[in-house]
């Protein structure tokens, strides 16, 4: 294993610990509300915190940007490590047991090494650009199937803003009549974890921000899928809009979505 990835291991085990711990006492747990539909727990930041930690002592000079704390000072541009201390925290709260944590390291604006930790199934799912993608040392490849009737695909409605909704029903509904079943677990870095390993054919969604995107999309292309935007450019980390799945999966459902967005899309 690389060893900035076994760092990033070391770090998601860690966080892992802090979530597992806590989520035996939820009636404890504190809860702010950061913006409509978006919360964060002192467990959030207890995470983040302790995967900090591990990524200082092993890296001091990385700039790191995480979603608890924003973006840190370091060697800005050169290595940054992108970090989602619980992705799926609306889950956590109501101990629904579908949450993770998400770790990646980008290097001059490249995404080299990418962890996601699901600490409730103990599921690690690791990638290092170029070599491959693995759940718990074993590799994983996108799903075989070819058509998009026959898939099963992943999305997460927009829930911080309502703007999206009505371009996002539109494509729900064309998505809904075209495929075999639509899920939606509510944490977007495990959804893209779930594509990398074949649980998904494929995935969508609206709204999102680095850290749910940054280490499954490099999941997504070491197990030979794709990931883009809405578009199937390339430009998602920016625009929060993604697409991700099989080769032939992703090609038929950007077809079904730029259908169904055209019709919704402001001018």
């Amino acid at each position: 294993m690389h060893p900035m990835l076994n760092t990033a291991v070391k770090a998601a085990r860690k966080a892992g610990n802090v979530i597992n711990r806590a989520s035996r006492d939820l009636d404890q747990i504190k809860v702010e509300t950061k913006r409509r539909n978006d919360f964060v727990t002192e467990v959030d930041r207890a995470a983040e915190t302790a995967i900090i930690e591990v990524l200082r002592e092993a890296y001091p000079n990385h700039a790191i940007l995480a979603e608890e704390s924003g973006a840190s000072k370091g060697s800005q541009g050169e290595f940054v490590w992108i970090i989602d201390p619980l992705d799926g925290t609306t889950n956590f709260i109501h101990g629904m047991p579908h949450y993770c944590v998400s770790i990646a390291l980008q290097h001059k604006g490249v995404m080299q090494q990418g962890v996601i930790y699901d600490p409730v199934k103990n599921e690690l799912f690791t990638a290092t650009r170029g070599g491959g993608a693995y759940l718990n040392d074993k590799r994983i490849r996108v799903s075989a199937r070819d058509k998009i009737a026959d898939a099963l695909i992943g999305t997460g409605f927009p829930f911080r803003d309502n703007s999206f909704l009505e371009r996002y029903l539109a494509m729900f509904k064309a998505m809904t009549m075209n495929c075999t079943g639509i899920r939606r677990p509510g944490a977007a870095a495990l959804d893209l974890a779930y594509v990398a390993a074949g649980r998904f054919d494929a995935f969508w969604e609206i709204g999102l921000a680095p850290w749910d995107i940054a280490a499954g999309s490099l999941l997504v292309l070491e197990a030979g899928g794709l990931i883009g935007d809405l578009e199937g450019d390339g430009k998602y980390m920016e625009s929060g809009e993604v697409a991700a799945g099989s080769p032939k999966i992703f090609a038929q459902m950007l077809g079904v979505l730029a259908n169904a967005g055209a019709a919704t899309r402001p001018a």
